[in-house]
């Protein structure tokens, strides 16, 4: 079926339905994704690296990620950007650039790291429904109170929450979702912000330095090295958004061409996401100084006025229920797509049923209402074991960050230009991924050895904040 066919017929030009999709509804999955709750632990990371490599490290990050995300958007269609066959998922794109084995690999970190962030938004919102309560009890019994519970409970509630949205099959869908998750994830951000700046602006701010904490009886220097290296995990992991460009981009309508509709929405979400970083990072920081905690709305940096720290809180938990299906969506599919082609006959895994409560009917199909099932029950089981937000975060940032938003893209796009070997483009695009490849490395160090030290110091499924 030609374009023409498509437009005439009400499809696109690949047989389905045309897609309504722009750079506005784009712009606000991005936002959605990547301005999670790990904003609230920039201060922290701005802390361990001090003003100059702060801001300069998140500088640079966003403007990798313009670049390569724009190379990406450039890669939806094989073999040309705006009249090739569509990509419909990551790695169909690397597949078809790079051939098989890179296919298997970029599958292999795309969806441990999509596994991965549902583990994290568990961590989160059970912090968050944590710090809520602490809030409430600090009010009204003094800051020094013995005001901690467990998390346990809010993750399992969280879970059979996320259980139920798990069974909304189709990415597109959840547009409204997703709209509400990207103004709650403002709403978070701006309330840590601003009671960051009420206390600068009160004078109460803690000494900051260009080199962040110093070292000293309360900080070894090995200690400095693990943090810095953790510090730059938790900033890696909230500039991205790799592991669902493709869903977002297979939203876009046809026309202008979805790469450059891409490419705007990632100039905008960025921008949008750095500044937030900048705030966020730069306010905590000048607040807190050298006690900066690991989440500004949950460290208890604040006590004051708790209904705001409440609330703050209120909209990470209200951000993260959408979040956690636009990262599970994709996962979801290409298990089922794959036991489709594997099992095509299958009852159990291709029959749809039909029930009707009142008026509405509603559709399930057994496979995937077990699969989801088990798969959340099982990533709040892990967030239960392993409940360390900081490092956690840090690690799913440098678990994706250089394959995800540097490599990948960086090899696709020599193989659609046809770029030289050993030419200056191709050793400068090297170079670059190199450099981001010890960044990853360093970080994933890092925050393994912070989690290896929590895990050392609390017993299993029994933390306490």
């Amino acid at each position: 079926m030609d374009v023409e066919a498509g437009k005439d017929s009400g499809l696109d030009d690949d047989g389905k339905i045309k897609r309504t999709g722009n750079v506005l509804t784009a712009t606000t999955h991005i936002v959605t994704v990547v301005v999670g709750a790990g904003v609230l632990a920039l201060a922290w990371a701005m802390a361990q690296l001090g003003w100059i490599a702060g801001i300069a490290i998140m500088i640079a990050f966003a403007c990798i990620s313009i670049y390569t995300y724009n190379l990406i958007a450039d890669c939806y269609r094989y073999p040309h950007p705006v009249t090739g066959k569509r990509n419909y998922t990551y790695m169909q794109a690397v597949g078809a650039y790079l051939g098989g084995t890179m296919h298997v690999l970029c599958g292999l970190v795309l969806y441990v790291k999509l596994a991965g962030v549902t583990v994290g938004y568990t961590i989160t919102t059970s912090t968050s429904l944590v710090a809520i309560k602490k809030a409430i009890c600090f009010h009204y019994k003094g800051h020094e109170a013995d005001c901690k519970f467990s998390n346990n409970p809010y993750m399992m509630a969280f879970g059979i929450v996320q259980i139920f949205l798990s069974l909304i099959p189709n990415f597109h869908k959840l547009t409204w979702l997703s709209t509400i998750a990207a103004i709650t994830s403002f709403g978070y951000a701006f309330i840590g912000s601003g009671l960051s700046l009420a206390i600068v602006i009160q004078g109460k701010g803690e000494p900051t330095s260009i080199s962040g904490i110093k070292i000293g009886p309360g900080l070894s220097a090995e200690d400095k090295m693990w943090n810095v290296f953790s510090a730059m995990g938790n900033i890696a992991l909230a500039s991205s958004f790799a592991t669902v460009v493709y869903d977002i981009m297979d939203t876009l309508k046809s026309h202008p061409p979805e790469n450059k509709q891409m490419k705007k929405a990632n100039l905008l979400g960025i921008t949008a996401m750095t500044i937030l970083f900048l705030l966020c990072g730069g306010l905590g920081y000048a607040a807190f100084g050298d006690h900066t905690p690991g989440n500004i709305l949950t460290g208890f940096g604040f006590y004051e006025p708790f209904w705001l720290v409440a609330l703050g809180n209120v909209c990470i938990v209200i951000h993260i229920v959408g979040a956690y299906q636009l990262m599970a969506q994709p996962l979801f599919r290409v298990i089922e797509m794959g036991a489709n082609i594997v099992w095509p006959h299958s009852t159990f895994i291709n029959k749809e049923y039909s029930t009707k409560l009142g008026s509405v009917t509603f559709r399930f199909n057994l496979f995937r209402l077990i699969w989801r099932t088990v798969f959340v029950i099982v990533a709040t089981i892990i967030a239960m074991a392993m409940p360390f937000f900081n490092e956690f975060l840090a690690l799913l940032g440098a678990i994706g960050f250089w394959p995800l938003i540097v490599f990948f893209p960086i090899q696709m796009h020599i193989a659609q230009s046809h770029i030289t070997r050993v030419s200056l483009k191709w050793c400068v695009l090297q170079l670059l991924s190199f450099v981001c490849f010890l960044v990853s490395v360093a970080a994933a160090v890092g925050s393994i050895h912070g989690i290896a030290k929590n895990i050392n110091k609390y017993k299993i499924f029994q933390y306490k904040q």
